[in-house]
């Protein structure tokens, strides 16, 4: 085997280490401020709905939601950026893409679902507030191992909270600000919460 090869090789070999410690670490990344910031955004936006946007058809009604989600991306997005650069060193751009790998299916899935949906059953949108929050849920579990450990809390409430809208809404189907608004809010300070916690449930 040529030096260049055994080079080649054990470059692979470190990478692929890298990836395994970012992928059994504890992220840090996610800030319990911002995150809170994004649940009290999602009340707000349904009091804003509420009163303004009250009626409103599936466009209105969606085009709020996606631009507050959009919004709520951003800010978490760029502080986990400075978060995991500040903690974890050398580790934060693997962790930050092993953290992006956990989520994206789930997130990937719930795009994908809006649009089949808004393309082919647009009389069964009414689905989709109840359908993000389980797809939410799947996210964070997937994520449960590199989060703290509480963080399962906020996946369970995610997934019972998507499953009780669905059932509320499936009586009389409609486009309620309040189905989107409370659960997100709530688990967004869940997991805020959670978040804040953690140093202290890892020094108990």
């Amino acid at each position: 085997m040529t030096p260049e090869r055994d080079l080649d090789r054990a470059l692979a070999d470190i990478v692929a280490i890298r990836s395994q410690i970012a992928r059994d670490t504890h992220f840090r990344g996610l800030g319990p401020a911002t995150i809170a910031a994004t649940g009290i955004l999602a009340l707000g936006a349904a009091c804003v709905q509420a009163v303004w946007f009250s009626g409103s058809g599936p466009l209105a009604y969606f085009g709020l939601w996606i631009a507050v989600a959009a919004v709520a991306c951003g800010l978490i997005g760029a502080e986990t950026v400075m978060r995991a650069r500040r903690i974890h060193s050398g580790f934060a751009d693997a962790m930050i893409l092993a953290a992006i790998e956990q989520f994206l299916p789930a997130f990937a899935a719930g795009a994908l679902v809006a649009l089949v949906l808004a393309r082919l059953a647009p009389e069964s949108l009414w689905l989709l507030p109840g359908l993000w929050q389980v797809f939410v849920s799947v996210g964070l579990f997937a994520a449960a191992r590199t989060l703290p450990r509480g963080a399962s809390l906020a996946a369970a409430w995610y997934l019972l909270a998507g499953l009780a809208v669905i059932a509320a809404t499936a009586g009389a189907p409609s486009l309620s600000p309040w189905a989107m608004g409370l659960p997100f809010g709530i688990g967004q300070v869940l997991l805020a919460a959670i978040l804040h916690l953690a140093p202290r449930d890892a020094d108990d």
